[in-house]
C-alpha cells in the first residue's frame, strides 16, 4: 500500500490540471447512505416509485417522493466533510484543481470550502427546490419548514405549480450545460482522479473515460473494482478519505 501511496503522490505532484470525479463512496464516509448499497435508500423504497414522469403525473407519487426526500435531506444537512473533501480543497489551494464533477447531491464540497465555480453537481443538488412550471427557486429549508408544519406535498406559492428538489430523477434529462462543461474539463485535464464511484451510472461515468481518451492519466480510489480499473494508471482499493488524506499529507 505504501508503494501505491507514493505513486499517488508522484502523480499529483507531476500534474497541473486535475479533474476530480466523485461518486457516492465519498459521501458514505461522511455518514450519508448510498442509494444502491445494502441499507441504502432503495432498501426502504422502490426506485420505480420515484420516476420523474410518475412524480409529475401522480399526486400520491409526489407525496411518497417528499417523504423519502425529506428523510434523506435530514441526513445530508447534518453531514460534515471528511478527510477526502478537505484534501480536494487542498488541491484547489495548491492551484492544481481544474474542477470537481460530483454525482453527489449533498453540498459537502461547498461545506469543505471549494469555490462554487469549481464544483459541477452533475446530478443536481438537494439543497434547493424549483417550480417545474415557473422556475421560481426556493431554499430547501423553507420547503422543509412547510413539510414540518403538516404540508405533505408543497406547491409553488407563485403559480401553484409542482415543486421538486433540484436533483436529477430517474427518467429526467441530465442538465446538458453541466455535461458539456464536464466534458470540456475532461478534455483539458492531465490527471483525472476518480473517488468513490463504481463508474456504472451513465452518462456521468463517461467523463473519466473521456478524460483518459483525451490523454489524461487516470487514478481510481474506490473500495470496489470498477470497469475502468484495467485502463487506469493507478488503482487503490481502500477507504477514499484515508487514502487521499495520506497522499495529500505528503504534498
Amino acid at each position: 500500500m505504501d508503494e501505491l501511496i507514493k505513486r499517488g503522490i508522484d502523480l499529483i505532484r507531476e500534474s497541473e490540471k486535475i479533474l476530480v470525479f466523485v461518486g457516492a463512496g465519498l459521501s458514505t464516509e461522511s455518514g450519508i447512505p448510498d442509494f444502491r448499497s445494502p441499507g441504502g435508500i432503495w432498501d426502504k423504497y422502490d426506485p420505480s416509485d420515484f420516476d420523474f414522469h410518475r412524480f409529475v403525473s401522480d399526486e400520491r407519487a409526489r407525496e411518497k417522493y417528499w417523504q423519502m426526500s425529506t428523510e434523506y435531506y435530514e441526513v445530508m444537512r447534518n453531514a460534515v466533510p471528511n478527510q477526502a473533501h478537505l484534501s480536494i480543497k487542498r488541491l484547489e489551494n495548491a492551484g492544481k484543481l481544474l474542477a470537481i464533477v460530483t454525482q453527489n447531491i449533498d453540498h459537502l464540497h461547498h461545506k469543505a470550502g471549494n469555490s462554487p465555480n469549481k464544483i459541477i453537481e452533475i446530478h443536481g443538488t438537494a439543497f434547493s427546490v424549483s417550480c417545474l412550471s415557473c422556475n421560481k427557486a426556493y431554499d430547501r429549508d423553507e420547503i422543509e419548514d412547510r413539510i414540518k408544519s403538516g404540508v405533505t406535498i408543497p406547491y409553488c406559492d407563485e403559480c401553484s405549480g409542482i415543486l421538486k428538489p433540484d436533483t436529477v430523477s430517474f427518467g429526467q434529462a441530465m442538465p446538458q450545460d453541466k455535461m458539456t462543461e464536464s466534458l470540456r474539463h475532461a478534455r483539458e485535464c492531465d490527471l483525472c482522479i476518480v473517488l468513490g464511484s463504481s463508474l456504472v451510472v451513465y452518462p456521468a461515468a463517461s467523463i473519466p473515460a473521456y478524460a483518459m481518451e483525451s490523454g489524461a492519466k487516470l487514478m481510481i480510489i474506490n473500495r470496489d473494482e470498477t470497469p475502468l480499473d484495467r485502463h487506469a494508471f493507478l488503482v487503490i482499493h481502500d477507504s477514499v478519505a484515508k487514502t487521499l488524506g495520506r497522499i495529500m499529507e505528503s504534498i
